[in-house]
């Protein structure tokens, strides 16, 4: 043969030989992933095995910016902190709160100023009282003034803030009134200059008609309270205002509010009620998914289906591995309930 014809049959042999190599490789891979006996059964996709403090302990996270987030408190809490001192979205839970104050002196020393309720509901809420109690609102005059008193407020504790029916919600239940909100608003938007940067607190009906989104501009970081939650299907009170048509409405406006970076990743993070901080594309995806499960059960009440009927079809079957759950306060049949409640009041 000729050199050329030498090198051809070396090729071709070459390329047989890596095809046979490749073809035993896939048989015995699908072997593998097949099941055959003594196979060992694949683990599930999701949940994925994720880090969280132990029990009765929390963990502080860097965000971005000035912004850092406490987990394992009950609800994930927000922290802004700089030259002039400390702000904090949400308190956890009322056992918890003297780790979240431990914790939130790790991030600074500097007078913890401000409170910001983004909803009412007790693992949000139940640090009020003590944290608010561990810090100073800004004084209205110089500590030397003498001519007249500071100021109407107590300068003594830091300031809570929420939406207006937040207030009303919380003072109808009685309580310590030290953990009520203090400053309250009731126009689409509260803006404030806090360490040198805009912070925004946005109204928004979700879960209920008074949820706060607080938007720190300058940190390209949003912090939702429960509209946002990457562990469960979001709670929604009916009977306060909440709708499932709400929580589609309110995501749309969080994914414009946000900004992403490259393929829709980082950019404008989010600090969601429960679960990882968030950007863009994951928003994204819990919208859609707000919105299909909406769309099913509008579908079933246009075809005059019952709640069971409904219920059976299973409209959040899609997404039960990720978010559903059976037992706890917050189950996949309540929100179902709640989200068909939520279409059919008139």
């Amino acid at each position: 043969m000729t050199p050329r014809q030498n090198r051809l049959v070396t090729v071709w042999v070459a390329c047989a030989l890596g095809i046979s190599a490749l073809a035993s490789t896939a048989v015995f891979t699908q072997g593998r992933q097949g099941g055959g006996r003594g196979a060992a059964t694949p683990a599930p996709a999701w949940p994925p095995k994720l880090g969280a403090p132990a029990p009765g302990a929390v963990d502080v996270l860097p965000v971005q910016g000035q912004i850092f987030m406490i987990v394992g408190a009950g609800a994930n809490i927000t922290v802004q902190a700089g030259e002039a001192g400390v702000l904090v979205v949400d308190t956890g839970t009322a056992p918890m709160a003297d780790k979240v104050i431990a914790a939130i002196r790790t991030i600074s020393k500097k007078p913890l100023r401000y409170i910001v309720n983004t909803i009412e509901w007790p693992e949000y809420t139940g640090g009020n009282e003590k944290i608010a109690a561990a810090g100073e609102i800004i004084p209205f005059r110089e500590a030397n003034y003498t001519a007249g008193p500071q100021g109407a407020l107590d300068i003594k504790k830091a300031s809570v803030i929420s939406y207006l029916t937040v207030f009303h919600r919380m003072s109808a239940l009685g309580g310590a009134e030290n953990a009520w909100p203090d400053n309250t608003y009731s126009t689409p938007q509260k803006r404030l200059s806090f360490n040198d940067e805009p912070v925004v607190m946005l109204h928004q009906v979700a879960n209920t008609d008074g949820n706060t989104l607080v938007h720190f501009r300058k940190s390209d970081v949003i912090s939702v309270g429960p509209m946002l939650d990457l562990e469960s299907y979001p709670r929604i009170d009916v009977k306060a205002g909440g709708s499932i048509q709400a929580m589609v409405e309110g995501l749309n406006r969080l994914i414009e509010l946000a900004v992403p970076e490259a393929n829709a990743a980082g950019g404008t993070l989010i600090v969601p009620g429960h679960g990882r901080i968030a950007d863009h594309a994951e928003v994204a995806y819990y919208r859609d998914m707000m919105t299909i499960i909406r769309d099913r059960l509008q579908d079933g009440i246009k075809k005059n289906l019952t709640l069971a009927q409904i219920k059976a079809a299973r409209p959040t079957r899609d997404y039960d591995a990720r978010y559903g759950k059976t037992t706890g306060p917050w189950t996949t049949d309540m929100f179902v309930e709640a989200a068909y409640a939520s279409l059919i009041k008139k």
